[in-house]
């Protein structure tokens, strides 16, 4: 079962590959979008703010929410049958390094907005709400480091986390108590970076995929 956001996303990068959704288009309202994705206005505006942050639309008080360029930039997708064990094996050779050039090159304003995302993360008590801040954290991490070719190859990879595999087994396996381990993890990547501690950073990194891998793939 798909995330709020992941529904958002395929609904946009659908309409955007069929010409539906070009360059400006107003998406559906709040109240429309709650039906149809039946979920909460809340889901859905977490959602929104996701895809706000990201420049993938731009919302103007009274008018609506729209689309911008950026949601039309033509990205590679993951394979429609990439398995959960490939997503974690990408993601633990891509994002511990990546933790490590953020701690060196973060700016004051980055290490701002991945502690923005881990305060939410943490203040979540449901499922849709930590997964939503969870991939904003990581996603902000990435950004942090300043590199646009790995950026790409973030999103590329972040893709692969939209498939209905990866949802299913990810609400499979949450719990509470891994939820509260996840941000124990996140916490200390967060105080590495704060740290400007490369080797830190990508330590902890790695063990919070490893873990992460461990629970989603019963690895123990």
């Amino acid at each position: 079962m798909l995330t709020v956001e992941q529904s958002l996303r395929a609904l946009v990068h659908d309409g955007a590959a069929d010409g539906s959704l070009g360059p400006g288009a107003k998406l559906p309202t709040e109240r429309a979008l709650v039906e149809r994705l039946a979920a909460p206005r809340s889901a859905i505006r977490r959602a929104l703010d996701a895809l706000e942050e990201e420049g993938l639309v731009v919302r103007h008080v009274g008018r609506g929410t729209f689309l911008t360029e950026a949601a039309h930039a033509p990205a590679g997708d993951a394979p429609a049958d990439t398995s959960p064990a490939e997503i974690m094996q990408v993601r633990l050779v891509i994002e511990p390094p990546v933790a490590a050039l953020a701690a060196r090159v973060a700016t004051s304003a980055d290490l701002d907005r991945v502690g923005a995302c881990l305060e939410r993360g943490g203040a979540s008590d449901d499922f849709e709400g930590f997964e939503s801040w969870d991939a904003r954290l990581h996603r902000a991490i990435a950004e942090a480091a300043h590199n646009g070719l790995l950026m790409s190859m973030f999103d590329v990879m972040n893709t692969a986390r939209a498939l209905p595999v990866w949802g299913t087994l990810k609400r499979r396996t949450s719990t509470p108590e891994r939820r509260r381990c996840y941000h124990a993890e996140h916490t200390t990547i967060v105080e590495a970076l704060r740290d400007r501690d490369a080797d830190a950073a990508h330590a902890a990194m790695r063990r919070h995929l490893e873990n992460v891998a461990d629970n989603l793939l019963g690895r123990h």
